[in-house]
């Protein structure tokens, strides 16, 4: 079992402290949804679980190790990223972007072992058919795709995601959460920063809510009150269920 823990920890830009104080734990099969306002200090812990930016007071630990002794190395096969946008590089493919993900496994050249295992994220992730494409060719949901099979290749145990679903349309929204769920589902701890909290309502069994750097509220689908939805966004909402669904709507 993978355990996270994030202990007291806090982070501050020059002058600015975006995040204050923050406590969560995540296992192994967790699906965490990580939601607030714009500036709220979402992409800021995201980027603090996987030490791009390190933390100035408290402890993230992952299996009761704490964060700051990972080498790069490890931490990149127990941890993967991705962020709410990237470069794209016009003239690689899609099966060497994806290729890229067992950088911390190979040594001077991949393996078959390494080569094999890309095709089979490619599969399984239906990217097959566009494997020899340039990756600048590819739709938004296709490009998303290969970015998760990308952080797939890495074989994390944790897998950080920046807004996934961010300008794809309600098809490959659904398919992506669907993806992510999966995952998790095998045993993988999956962590998102998310806008939409119909979808995250749907399909994160956790939710973390920040407002202003500080932690308003944690837990299980029961977080999803109309009294926490009004405080985080400054909206009132209706909460309804339908079909074992929440469903949150402005009024």
């Amino acid at each position: 079992m993978m355990h996270l823990k994030v202990d007291d920890i806090s982070f501050s830009y020059t002058g600015f402290k975006a995040l204050k104080h923050i406590s969560f734990e995540v296992q192994s099969g967790d699906m965490l949804a990580i939601i607030g306002q714009n500036g709220s200090g979402k992409s800021t812990l995201l980027k603090c679980l996987n030490r791009i930016l390190k933390i100035n007071e408290g402890l993230i630990s992952i299996g009761h190790i704490p964060l700051k002794e990972y080498s790069p190395k490890r931490l990149s096969r127990t941890v993967a990223y991705i962020p709410q946008s990237e470069e794209i590089v016009g003239g690689i493919s899609v099966f060497d972007t994806v290729l890229l993900g067992r950088k911390p496994y190979i040594h001077s050249k991949p393996t078959t072992a390494d080569m094999e295992l890309v095709a089979g994220l490619l599969a399984r992730l239906e990217l097959e058919a566009v494997a020899m494409r340039h990756l600048n060719t590819l739709s938004g949901g296709q490009q998303q795709r290969v970015y998760i099979a990308r952080a797939l290749a890495q074989q994390p145990s944790i897998l950080l995601l920046d807004e996934p679903i961010a300008n794809l349309d309600i098809n490959h929204q659904m398919k992506v959460m669907k993806l992510l769920q999966q995952l998790a589902g095998e045993g993988m701890t999956i962590i998102i920063t998310i806008h939409d909290i119909n979808m995250a309502a749907r399909f994160c069994n956790k939710a973390l809510m920040l407002k202003q750097g500080n932690v308003f509220a944690s837990g299980l689908q029961s977080v999803y009150t109309p009294e926490n939805i009004e405080n985080l966004y400054d909206i009132q909402v209706d909460v309804l269920h339908h079909k074992n669904c929440i469903c949150i709507i402005p009024q």
